[in-house]
């Protein structure tokens, strides 16, 4: 009893944040759908939603042992994690990648609570072909704008806007993720290396790129990793009775992931086979299959609503992804139909028995993948040729990005094949080479009789979608930014399987400290030095200030028509959602980077005759000089990421952006200091 009472602290405090990122997503999707999600609802709703689940899901009496010391080990890691991360945030909010389209969406969000986005065309005289109101991340719908992505995380970082504290969130939740992550470790591998798996957690580059600023991948892990520790309490709990709602919480959080990340379809994919098999053994007499129709329902129910969110706020976005999304919906298909299948021939299937040379030849099987992950820059060189706008776009960024590194200049190449080698740069080769080892020997185990049983969905989630992920990284190249796509599983995945290979490396050793310390630093160390060059330089900052100056320079009733391309991308959403002014972008011919002068001198008049005061924006003084008095209104100089293709990121490079404004002749011009929010 002296150690199980730190145990259930440890486990109730690891399994909070899924249960209250749950809660809290439950309540405000009805709001942001209703067009009601606003501060008051969403509090009266969503506190009493997340307290309630937090409350059934930690109910649970674990039999899990911990030391008090081990507690605090982690909470003091989680909430360190949590200052630095605040203290060193970014302010990414013109559109240039996807956290700013994140923080538009979610500014938007919390100001207005509904979508999509009203774009006011009467603000300029009525439609218009001149007029283009969508942007990069932000896609034409009746009725407005669509921002890109899933709503999940931004219902998650609108109480920081709520707040006044807008950049605080990413950080919050990345703490909460260091709590979820030693908590899995805990369950799977032993207490005493959970702070170890937290510290490697924490300390990770792409962690730490993703704890500072508005990402999806770090709620979504939460809600992974928190529904492995929900499913393990549900099995494993001490008095042997799964209970049918402790189920349905596992199954809800795993398919919420759904909500924050269409991706999520493919990291759960694992589960539904892992509820037919507990299904299928329920039809055998198998006790633990009574978990198998609660966890599918509660599955059913969270990726539903992730559809159900899809299909009425997302549909352009997936419509833009219908060529990854088309075959995952397949797949997902083809996995039900075979779980159904399996669980229909369960009792068949119970009576075969696995040949004696499986458990070594799964065993070899994982080394052997693992290995030829890592060889693969040796025998494949990854390459598209561009099809489509994206594709062009993305081939000239690469060639400018191996231009800039020193790289032959190949815009075809996307270093998919050296996916494994970022994996080793991020969590360090000691520790992939544990990870691999451990997840050999549980293989060899499962195969072999069945043990631990606790470990079969976690080494399928994270084997399943480490191998997918690192087969087809599917994002542009560039470091640290392609790290993002490690952060929901492969690095906490293959962190808590390194701490399983510590205490397997403890348990042959025959507890010889000096062993377990020297692993320990070969653990710890490689990821900290690959961070410590990006760690302390925050990235965009001033953005926020700089918007603010911008917005309280535009006049009164003003209607903002943006001439240059680079300012229409960046700056459209921002306008539009952080300022509070109708904005959209004048039509360029293909071939140019700036709009026809007659297209924006008709618009001007059409937005003067509408009442309201005509504003054009750009990059350039020259720009804009056309039209009036060339005015600065936004001016930054600041850090932004690195973008290195062959090497972990090592620093950062200068960002410059300036915005200019002038006022066509005959408008009234009266700036409204402090318009932004």
């Amino acid at each position: 009893m002296e150690r199980l009472l730190p145990g259930r602290a440890l486990a109730a405090l690891s399994v909070a944040p899924a249960l209250a990122v749950a809660g809290w997503l439950l309540a405000g999707l009805p709001l942001l759908l209703l067009g009601r999600f606003a501060p008051l609802p969403a509090l009266l709703l969503g506190l009493p939603a997340a307290a309630l689940l937090t409350w059934a899901g930690t109910r649970t009496r674990t039999g899990m042992e911990a030391a008090w010391w081990q507690v605090a080990a982690v909470a003091v890691i989680a909430v360190a994690s949590g200052v630095f991360n605040a203290l060193l945030h970014s302010e990414q909010l013109a559109v240039r990648r996807d956290p700013a389209t994140y923080a538009q969406y979610t500014a938007w969000i919390a100001r207005h609570g509904r979508l999509p986005i009203d774009v006011r065309p009467e603000a300029f005289g009525g439609a218009d072909p001149a007029l283009v109101f969508e942007s990069v991340g932000f896609y034409r719908v009746d009725g407005g704008v669509a921002p890109q992505f899933m709503p999940g995380a931004p219902m998650l970082f609108a109480p920081g806007d709520w707040l006044g504290v807008p950049f605080l969130m990413p950080a919050v939740l990345g703490a909460l993720a260091v709590l979820t992550v030693a908590g899995v470790t805990a369950r799977l591998a032993g207490a005493r290396w959970a702070a170890v798996a937290a510290a490697a957690f924490a300390v990770s580059l792409p962690v730490l790129y993703t704890s500072r600023t508005t990402f999806s991948e770090i709620p979504s892990l939460i809600l992974l990793f928190g529904g492995l520790a929900l499913t393990y309490d549900a099995l494993e709990r001490a008095d042997g009775r799964p209970g049918w709602w402790r189920g349905v919480l596992a199954g809800l959080v795993f398919g919420l992931a759904v909500l924050v990340r269409i991706d999520g379809l493919r990291d759960v994919l694992p589960v539904l086979a892992f509820a037919g098999l507990l299904v299928a053994m329920r039809r055998v007499g198998r006790p633990r299959g009574a978990l198998g129709p609660p966890l599918l329902a509660g599955l059913a129910a969270g990726a539903g609503l992730g559809l159900l969110a899809a299909y009425l706020l997302a549909r352009s976005y997936l419509n833009y992804l219908s060529g990854s999304v088309r075959p995952l919906l397949l797949i997902c298909a083809a996995v039900l139909a075979l779980t159904a299948a399996g669980t229909a021939a369960a009792p068949f299937l119970a009576r075969l028995r696995a040949p004696r040379w499986a458990p070594a030849a799964g065993a070899g099987l994982v080394v052997l993948l693992m290995a030829a992950l890592y060889a693969r820059p040796w025998f494949q060189t990854v390459t598209r040729n561009p099809v489509t706008d994206d594709d062009r776009r993305t081939f000239d960024m690469i060639e400018a990005i191996q231009r800039a590194n020193g790289l032959p200049v190949d815009g075809r190449r996307l270093y998919f094949e050296e996916s494994l080698h970022w994996v080793a740069w991020y969590v360090g080769l000691p520790a992939l080479v544990l990870a691999t080892l451990a997840a050999a020997l549980l293989t060899r185990r499962l195969l072999r009789d069945g043990t631990p049983f606790a470990w079969l969905l976690p080494l399928a989630v994270i084997g399943w979608t480490t191998v997918t992920t690192l087969v087809r990284p599917e994002i542009t190249p560039d470091h640290p930014w392609a790290a993002r796509r490690l952060v929901p599983v492969v690095i906490p995945g293959l962190v808590v399987l390194a701490a399983y290979g510590l205490d397997r490396l403890r348990a042959w050793t025959g507890g010889r400290r000096w062993v377990s310390a020297l692993a320990v630093v070969a653990v710890l160390v490689p990821p900290a030095v690959t961070s410590i060059g990006t760690a302390f330089t925050p990235i965009e900052r001033g953005e926020a200030a700089a918007v603010a100056a911008m917005c309280a320079r535009l006049p009164e009733r003003a209607s903002v028509l943006i001439v240059e391309r680079v300012t229409g991308d960046r700056f459209a959403q921002v306008v539009r959602g952080m300022c509070d002014v109708p904005a959209a972008s004048v039509r360029r011919p293909d071939d140019m980077d700036v709009a026809r002068d007659d297209d924006t001198r008709r618009l001007a008049e059409r937005v003067r005759a509408a009442g309201r005061v005509p504003v054009v924006l750009a990059a350039e003084a020259d720009q804009v000089a056309r039209y009036g008095t060339p005015v600065q209104v936004f001016e930054l100089t600041a850090r932004q990421d690195e973008r290195s293709l062959v090497s972990p990121p090592d620093g950062t490079w200068s960002l410059r952006m300036n915005v200019w404004m002038a006022v066509p002749e005959g408008a009234d011009v009266h700036s409204s200091p402090g318009r932004a929010q």
